[in-house]
């Protein structure tokens, strides 16, 4: 990869992506610990009401034994999953395990009508069959590496490469 990408310029176009997807009934969900950023954020930005859901993968993960629970990584879902039109909010989708976990996850709380994903870097390597239904940037990166979304405590957006 030569260039990080500009996170707040995919925050931009994350954000008319979500739009197009928005339905009156939408429950934005935000996967922690970056698609939560994302969901607050964009809860905001949206003029949605109440508090947005946020999902952790902790639980269902198939590395679970190694990677064990973070206090942060809790579920919140407040509204009933039953029947719900929810959107799933993430900052990298890769492996596609993580999506796998939180869906896991989702259908604990009960059994939604529709669930689709929205993500800022689909960066490929898929190892399950899992799509984005929008990505705001798609772009490929060496097995060794990861990006992580960052934010400071104005909230502002950034992205770290770091080894995997």
């Amino acid at each position: 990869m030569n260039s990080i990408p500009d996170a707040e310029a995919l925050y931009l176009e994350l954000l008319r992506g979500v739009k197009s997807l928005m339905r009156p009934d939408t429950r934005p969900v935000g996967i922690t610990s970056g698609g939560a950023w994302l969901v607050e954020r964009l809860q905001k930005d949206l003029g949605l009401p109440g508090a947005p859901g946020t999902i952790s993968s902790a639980m269902h993960r198939d590395d679970f034994a190694r990677r064990g629970l973070a206090a942060s990584a809790q579920t919140h879902l407040p509204f009933d999953v039953n029947g719900a039109d929810v959107l799933l909010l993430d900052d990298v989708l890769y492996t596609g395990r993580t999506l796998r976990a939180v869906l896991n996850e989702l259908f604990d709380f009960g059994r939604p009508a529709c669930v689709r994903l929205a993500v800022l870097v689909d960066r490929g390597g898929r190892e399950l069959p899992v799509a984005a239904d929008f990505a705001a940037a798609k772009l490929e990166l060496p097995a060794e590496q990861s990006l992580a979304l960052a934010h400071d405590d104005k909230g502002v957006f950034s992205f770290k490469v770091e080894k995997a």
